[in-house]
């Protein structure tokens, strides 16, 4: 078994206060004999303090550029910022979530760095799951509705109903645009409030499981233009929930759709990671998280989990433990040739995409995995 350096930046992306490592997972780290470099401060947004990490057996840096220089593993929870670019280098591994497919200049930096890129979002488990996606695809599916049902208050915005109705009014109309685990999760919550529900996909036996396991205020409904346009007409709240792994987000809902959507009506897009599925999508903060167009109020924060830190961090951390275990004990190669579901987590490495769905997504060469070794950069 080999050891690691394996480096915890805080997070610089506005108002993300969510944590790569947390202290147990950190012991673990430490105890097989890996050396954990902790940013100072990378832990208190998530309630989480240096003392914790020392105890932990890390070391507390004072600088950023120094968790990166000294690192070969860097795990962080969002993707790199342009600040950041110039911290990747081609012998060096980055593990978090990427979203390359929605972001050209992210793609070019790492491409043009050399460094490894593997993803969270892309790491696939048993029967197509995404296991390390998962988790903030349950807290951002659950988040939405909330978020929905805040912005339909008068005060922000929307246009004064409320999701659970009263006896004698009735209660608000929830659409969500996918059936995957952010549909499912928002589906449940809306109809835990008493809304009434349509869920969409396009997988029939999808909509055969959500029919058997969803409450009796939600409807299945197979997705095609036709069906999504006439929902969405009568929608108080519509949440994108359309994911293709590593791929950009289909368009769903177009531009002109908005007119004819009850003014005040709001859209939760969770998809903006993904570039998103609602056209006129845009990624927003929860500083600012909220714009207007032709009357609908848009909610597109693409950290969404981050507002909820402590949860997210630990539910993050439950699932991306064990894989940086392996990562930091058995090297790049190792990981990704070993098992060809972790192999689809290397999206970018060396200057080459290795990934589908980026490739797909700007038209670039794709790159077999066998031939990791005889790429450029060093393979650790």
């Amino acid at each position: 078994m080999r050891t690691s350096t394996i480096g915890v930046p805080k997070e610089i992306k506005e108002q993300e206060q969510r944590v790569s490592v947390v202290p147990s997972g950190a012991f673990l780290l430490t105890e097989a004999g890996h050396t954990v470099l902790v940013e100072k401060g990378a832990g208190l947004g998530s309630g989480i303090t240096d003392e914790e990490y020392v105890g932990a057996g890390c070391q507390l840096i004072d600088e950023a550029a120094e968790v990166w220089a000294r690192s070969e593993i860097v795990v962080k929870v969002k993707e790199p910022l342009p600040e950041e670019y110039q911290y990747l280098r081609s012998d060096l591994v980055v593990f978090t979530f990427f979203h390359f497919a929605a972001s050209k200049s992210l793609t070019d930096a790492c491409l043009d760095s050399g460094v490894a890129a593997v993803a969270y979002e892309t790491i696939e488990g048993k029967k197509g799951t995404l296991p390390l996606l998962t988790p903030m695809s349950e807290v951002a599916g659950r988040m939405s509705v909330l978020a929905g049902a805040r912005n339909l208050q008068r005060q922000n915005g929307g246009r004064g109903v409320l999701l659970s109705g009263v006896p004698g009014v009735e209660p608000g109309r929830v659409v969500v645009l996918g059936g995957g685990v952010v549909g499912a999760n928002a589906a449940r919550m809306a109809a835990g409030l008493g809304a009434r529900v349509k869920i969409f996909d396009i997988n029939l036996d999808r909509l055969r499981y959500l029919d058997d396991t969803m409450p009796a205020n939600v409807n299945t409904c197979f997705s095609t233009p036709f069906s999504v346009h006439e929902a969405v007409q009568q929608a108080d709240l519509v949440i994108g929930a359309v994911l293709v792994a590593g791929d950009r987000a289909p368009i769903l809902v177009a531009k002109e759709w908005l007119a004819e959507m009850p003014n005040g009506s709001v859209i939760v897009d969770v998809a903006v990671d993904q570039g998103g599925c609602i056209e006129t999508c845009r990624p927003t903060t929860h500083a600012d998280p909220t714009y207007v167009i032709d009357g609908v109020v848009h909610y597109c924060v693409a950290n969404m989990p981050g507002a909820v830190s402590r949860t997210s961090t630990f539910a993050l951390t439950n699932a991306t433990q064990p894989y940086l275990q392996e990562l930091a004990s058995e090297g790049l190669e190792s990981f990704v040739k070993r098992d060809p579901l972790r192999a689809q987590g290397l999206n970018v490495f060396g200057g080459k995409v290795f990934h589908r769905g980026v490739s797909k997504a700007f038209q670039l060469p794709l790159q077999p995995i066998d031939d990791l070794p005889a790429i450029g950069g060093a393979v650790r």
